[in-house]
C-alpha cells in the first residue's frame, strides 16, 4: 500500500513541479523580452515534457530500465492511441496535409530510428548526443518557419508551436503575451525565478518518490517493470498533457490537439531519450525492444493511414484507435 501512496505522492509532485517550472520560467523569460515564439517553442515545449523527463532519467540512473524507457514509450503509445483515439470521439480531428507530411512523417521516422537502435545496439552517450543534435535542428527549422516572410515557407504551424498553443489555450494564453508590454520589476523577476526552481526541485523529488513507487510496486506484484512503466507511469507523466489534448478537442481546436500530441511524440524520443541515454546511458529491455517499439511504430502508421483518408479522424476512426490501446493493454498485462 505504502508503494501505491509513493506512486501517487510522485504524479502529484510531478504534476505540481512541471507546472511551477513552466509558469516560473515562461514569466521570468517574458520578463526579459524574449521573444514568444522561442518561449513557446523552448520553455514551454520542454517544461510540459519535464515530468517524463525527470522520471526516465531517475529510473535509468537507479538501474530501472524498463521504467525508463518504458515511459515515454508508453507514452507515445498513449498519445497516438489513446489520447487521439478520445479526442476524436469529442469531434473529428481535422488534419493539415502539410503537418501530416512534415510532421507525422517525422513522427514515424524517429519511431522508426529509435526501434532499430533499440534493437541493435543500446542507448548510450553517442546516441543521446545524436537525438539531441536531431532535436535542436528540428526546433531551429520550426523557428524559422514560424518566422519566414515567404509565402512558399508558409505550410502552416509546426507542432512543437501547436504543442505550446494547445498549452496556452488551457492556461489562458500563458506564453501569447507581447513583448511591448514593460519589463516586470525586479522582485517580480526574482519571484518567477524561484518559482522556476523551486519547480525544478518538485520535479526532482516526485520523480525520486515516483520511481521508488513504481519499482516497489512491481516487485510487490510481481509485476514486470516494464509493464509498469508502459503504463501507470507512462500515462501519470503524460497526464498534464493528456488533458491539454481533450481541452483543445473541447474547444474545436483539433488542428492543436492533434499537434500537440505529434509534438509531445517528437519531445519524448528526441529530448526524453536523448537527455537518459546522455546523462544515464542504459539498455533498452528486450521485450520492449521486441514487442512495445513495434505497437509504437504500428501506432505511428495507423495515424498516417487515417490521415491518407481526408486528412481528418473522426469518431468511427478514434473508437478503433481506443479498440487497439485497449487490445495492446490486455496482451502486455499478462506478461512478467
Amino acid at each position: 500500500m505504502t508503494d501505491v501512496f509513493m506512486l501517487l505522492g510522485g504524479f502529484l509532485l510531478l504534476t505540481v513541479g512541471g507546472e511551477l517550472l513552466v509558469r516560473g520560467s515562461v514569466s521570468f523569460a517574458e520578463s526579459l523580452g524574449i521573444s514568444p515564439l522561442i518561449i513557446g517553442l523552448t520553455f514551454v515545449g520542454f517544461g510540459t515534457s519535464m515530468p517524463e523527463l525527470v522520471t526516465s532519467v531517475q529510473a535509468a540512473r537507479i538501474g530501472a530500465p524498463g521504467i525508463a524507457v518504458g515511459n515515454f514509450v508508453g507514452s507515445n503509445i498513449a498519445n497516438t492511441l489513446l489520447v487521439l483515439g478520445l479526442a476524436a470521439l469529442i469531434t473529428p480531428i481535422a488534419m493539415r496535409k502539410s503537418a501530416v507530411k512534415r510532421d507525422g512523417l517525422f513522427v514515424l521516422a524517429i519511431s522508426v530510428a529509435f526501434s532499430l537502435i533499440a534493437y541493435f545496439y543500446t542507448l548510450d552517450r553517442i546516441v543521446g548526443i545524436s537525438f539531441l543534435t536531431l532535436l535542436s535542428l528540428y526546433l531551429t527549422y520550426a523557428y524559422r518557419q514560424e518566422t519566414a516572410e515567404w509565402d512558399t515557407w508558409k505550410k502552416g504551424h509546426t507542432s512543437f508551436y501547436e504543442k505550446a498553443e494547445a498549452y496556452s489555450h488551457l492556461r489562458d494564453g500563458v506564453h501569447d503575451r507581447t513583448t511591448d508590454e514593460p519589463v516586470a520589476a525586479r522582485a517580480a523577476k526574482v519571484k518567477t525565478l524561484i518559482m522556476a526552481i523551486a519547480g525544478i526541485g518538485i520535479l526532482i523529488a516526485g520523480g525520486t518518490i515516483l520511481v521508488n513507487g513504481a519499482v516497489g510496486l512491481a516487485r510487490q506484484f510481481n509485476i514486470s517493470e516494464s509493464v509498469i512503466g508502459l503504463t501507470i507511469v507512462a500515462i501519470g507523466t503524460s497526464m498534464p498533457e493528456i488533458v491539454t489534448s481533450l481541452v483543445a478537442a473541447l474547444r474545436k481546436h483539433s488542428d492543436v490537439a492533434l499537434g500537440n500530441i505529434l509534438g509531445s511524440n517528437i519531445y519524448n524520443i528526441l529530448a526524453i531519450g536523448g537527455t537518459t541515454a546522455l546523462i544515464a546511458p542504459t539498455d533498452v529491455p528486450v521485450r520492449i525492444a521486441h514487442f512495445d517499439n513495434l505497437v509504437m511504430v504500428g501506432a505511428a502508421v495507423l495515424l498516417l493511414t487515417f490521415a491518407r483518408t481526408g486528412y481528418r479522424v473522426v469518431r468511427l476512426e478514434g473508437l478503433v484507435l481506443l479498440t487497439f490501446y485497449a487490445a495492446y493493454i490486455w496482451a502486455l498485462w499478462p506478461v512478467t
